[in-house]
């Protein structure tokens, strides 16, 4: 039981005291274990007169405390800072052009702030009025004119004294034009040294700078201290709504200078006391032999019988996670592990639950191409809505580096004689098919080597026709693959191992793969057909046909088809669907349907066992409804039910249909492919997602979470007085059958260390297609809830036993240190 044992801390290893937990006499308890890194003895009172607030995770083995500036940039730290010229050019600032446009070109002061975390700037006619953004939201610097925006205006600035900061989540770019390029030089290698130094942060560094950045918002007149005044003022800013009384209490015994305000380590002391884990404490003591420490043989036992890890390494392991994560020199040697170091290994990624494994590349990538589920991306050029929104570059851009392995262009004919590309019969903007293509050469494969499909509808005329085939050879080179891999007539796809670096152009074709390599294709057998096989404005009218609200005047194309495009499909020929029979007997493996959100859900539930039989021989494409013109999307785990592999989305639209994408591809190394089950590859094997106990080896698993605690959840509601009510939903989206969701309780006024103790029991029938979402939301009895954090992963990825789950934005952004620790236990269901 909690509270009735002493429990050693990784500092008082081998110094004889101990830690006091119990009710009456509050104590310090594990943070992160980022606060106490080494055995280090006391600090003594020089050091706390000069030394910061997060100093004990920066204190040394022999007790030299650290100096401002390295609390202030923890991530680069103090010879760091003195030894580049780069950021202290950064920290002095710089006036440059912020430009948005041709015509929006304006000037401001930015320079890094003291924290190496924040950038500053503001206009020299704003006042005192500027803006500021953390580094950790820059993902990437992008050096010369490498933005739309950029180009625009490349006859006016050269590209030396440019640069593009590109942010992470659907936030737009912030392109920049220093007076010089050396200036230019000095911001694009120092963002990239930040950038760096933020990815190789550890777990415990990244609490370090979290709550760096607190004091620093707390102390509101910069002194280096904090009144009580300011703190309470703190707790509410951290999502705490704390008893006063008790709250002073904590206070009080943090100020061991007797001050009447905290300083240096005292409010590192007061933190910790606000964040003691009795959630962590209570597992800890359950399988302590002695209730201060786990010795190797406690920590086996626990990963044997509550993680579950492989009986015949679990001692290895044991050895292996108290070398990784305790703190103490001491522990290590004597082969334990103090509850700071199980706290360590408990947030990190092996006490993650999400398989680390299976995060990685894992999964046989030398099956044919349309066994896998693929990553990809609805009328990838639009950045808004459907009807009037901004048509950019920028939408393939982010994609691609999202894993997204599929992607559609529209053309239609331009002026100059150079194709457009645009959502046709819209009020959308319009981008050359060339610069699309130019983006495609350069960020395919920078997040995936694994092949991209570019997926055509196409509306030109026979000569730009021509044009698009010329950028596409001219521009792809080798990566556009124009002929099968070895010359011959295939009987099947070849795999993605196979395709690697290679783009595919899905579209019409003149005759069949067969015909060109025969050399069979008559030039006259390009006037039959239609261009486009999935013209979507015809397909508003099909999908509006009870409405009124929205008319667009579109008629399938009947326009030729250029033997030079033609020539660039080999795998993947667009055809029009007639029905899963005429398929069965007449189609080949290489050809391609496409249908309609609505289309596809009819198929379904008239014939799901023939859809998903159907998927298993060929690629099927489904994409949004042409109604939803603010590019919402559908629910695309409908689809992967039935084996589509390529489910299209609006990329630009945040909810919970991008959160499955996201769960769904977050295995298997981020490629955009993933295995689908083997009843689905397998035409020899029936399956009916309406009906999954029908299909052959089917065993339904019971899947338990027992929902425990959060962790600095963040705020939802920006006035200072508000503190969130948290409740945690667990959702399962597959199979009908399994659809599911489940609430814990609310907590009043808790956002910061919310404890439930609440248990949640799902029955799952097709666990292989099945995807796990924790959700929580702010509740609220008079309005809407708000939405606070989510995650979402396969169920087949998830680790069992206790574990953390590290939260991340509407955005598909983490949001440290937020995080829910939970229970996991999966077991047949008899």
């Amino acid at each position: 039981m909690v509270g009735s044992g002493q429990v050693y801390r990784a500092s008082e290893f081998g110094q004889g005291s101990k830690m006091i937990h119990s009710k009456d006499q509050l104590s310090l308890p594990a943070s992160l274990g980022a606060l106490q890194r080494h055995a280090e003895p006391e600090l003594t009172q020089t050091d706390r007169a000069s030394s910061p607030p997060c100093l004990s995770s920066y204190t040394t083995t022999t007790g030299t405390a650290p100096t401002w500036t390295q609390l202030r940039c923890p991530s680069i730290g103090v010879l760091g800072i003195q030894g580049d010229d780069n950021l202290q050019s950064m920290i002095v600032g710089t006036v440059m052009r912020k430009i948005k446009s041709r015509t929006w070109k304006k000037q401001r002061y930015f320079k890094l702030q003291e924290d190496c975390m924040t950038i500053w700037y503001k206009s020299k006619k704003a006042g005192n009025a500027h803006s500021t953004f953390s580094v950790s939201d820059v993902e990437t610097v992008r050096e010369g004119h490498q933005s739309e925006v950029l180009l625009s205006i490349a006859d006016e600035f050269p590209p030396d004294r440019c640069f593009t900061l590109v942010f992470r989540g659907r936030r737009g770019n912030l392109d920049l034009v220093a007076d010089s390029a050396d200036e230019a030089q000095s911001w694009i290698k120092g963002m990239r040294k930040l950038i760096e130094n933020l990815e190789n942060m550890g777990e415990s560094e990244k609490l370090d700078q979290w709550i760096c950045e607190w004091f620093k918002k707390a102390d509101k007149n910069n002194d280096g201290r904090m009144n009580f005044r300011e703190i309470r003022v703190l707790l509410k800013m951290m999502n705490v709504d704390m008893n006063e009384h008790h709250a002073h209490r904590l206070f009080m015994m943090a100020d061991k200078s007797q001050t009447g305000t905290l300083e240096d380590d005292e409010f590192v002391l007061f933190y910790k006391m606000l964040t003691q884990r009795e959630d962590v404490l209570r597992v800890f003591q359950d399988y302590s032999g002695d209730g201060q420490k786990l010795s190797l043989r406690d920590l086996e036992e626990f990963l044997r019988d509550e993680q579950l890890e492989e009986v015949d390494g679990v001692q290895q392991l044991a050895m292996e996670l108290i070398e990784r994560y305790e703190p103490s020199d001491t522990a290590k040697m004597l082969k334990a592990m103090s509850i700071d170091g199980f706290l360590m290994y408990l947030a990190s990624a092996e006490g993650s639950i999400f398989h680390p494994k299976q995060q990685s590349l894992y999964q046989d990538m030398t099956q044919p191409l349309n066994h896998y589920f693929i990553s990809s991306s609805h009328n990838t050029y639009l950045m808004e809505d459907q009807l009037r929104g901004h048509s950019s570059v920028e939408g393939y851009i982010r994609a691609l580096k999202r894993g997204c392995r599929c992607v559609e262009v529209d053309c239609w004919d331009g002026p100059n004689g150079e194709p457009i590309v645009y959502h046709g019969h819209t009020f959308t903007s319009k981008i050359l098919f060339k610069d699309v293509v130019n983006a495609l050469g350069n960020y395919a494969f920078k997040v995936s080597e694994y092949p991209v499909i570019l997926s055509t509808e196409n509306h030109c005329g026979v000569e730009q026709q021509r044009v698009m085939a010329q950028h596409l050879n001219t521009i792809l080179g080798d990566k556009l693959l124009k002929s099968t891999l070895d010359g011959k007539i295939p009987v099947s796809f070849p795999s993605p191992e196979e395709l690697k670096g290679k783009i595919l152009l899905k579209g019409k074709k003149i005759g069949g793969l067969e015909e060109s390599l025969n050399g069979l294709v008559e030039l006259e057998d390009s006037l039959t057909g239609e261009v486009s096989d999935e013209d979507e404005a015809a397909d508003i009218d099909e999908d509006n046909l009870h409405s009124n609200s929205l008319r667009r005047t579109a008629k399938k194309s009947k326009q030729r088809l250029s033997k030079e495009l033609s020539d660039c499909v080999v795998y993947c020929k667009s055809v029009h669907f007639s029905s899963f029979k005429h398929s069965r007997i007449h189609s080949k493996f290489y050809e391609i349907s496409s249908f309609t959100e609505s289309k596809a859900r009819k198929h379904l539930r008239e014939a799901g066992e023939e859809f998903v039989h159907h998927n298993a021989r060929q690629l099927t494409r489904v994409y949004p409804s042409g109604l939803r013109t603010d590019s919402s999307n559908f629910n695309p785990q409908e689809m992967w039910n039935t084996g589509t592999q390529i489910v299209a989305l609006n990329f630009q639209t945040a909810g919970v249909e991008m959160d499955l994408n996201d769960g769904l591809f977050s295995q298997n190394g981020r490629c955009g492919y993933v295995l689908k089950p083997d009843f689905m590859r397998m035409s020899e094997m029936r399956f009916d997602p309406e009906v999954p106990q029908n299909r052959d080896g089917y065993q339904p698993l019971s899947l338990c979470i027992q929902v425990i605690s959060g962790q600095q959840l963040p705020k939802v509601n920006i006035k200072e007085s508000s503190v969130v009510d948290p409740f945690v939903r667990v959702e399962i989206h597959g199979v009908p059958l399994d659809q599911a969701k489940q609430e814990t309780r609310y907590i009043d006024n808790n956002g910061f260390n919310p404890v439930w103790y609440d248990t949640l029991r799902f029955n799952i029938h097709a666990p292989e297609l099945a995807l796990v979402r924790f959700v929580v939301e702010d509740y609220d009895k008079a309005s809407r809830n708000d939405f606070v954090g989510q995650y979402t992963l396969p169920f087949s990825c998830i680790q069992q036993g206790y574990r953390h789950i590290h939260l991340l934005s509407k955005d598909g952004t983490s949001i440290p240190p937020a995080s829910l620790f939970v229970h996991v236990r999966i077991t047949n269901l008899v």
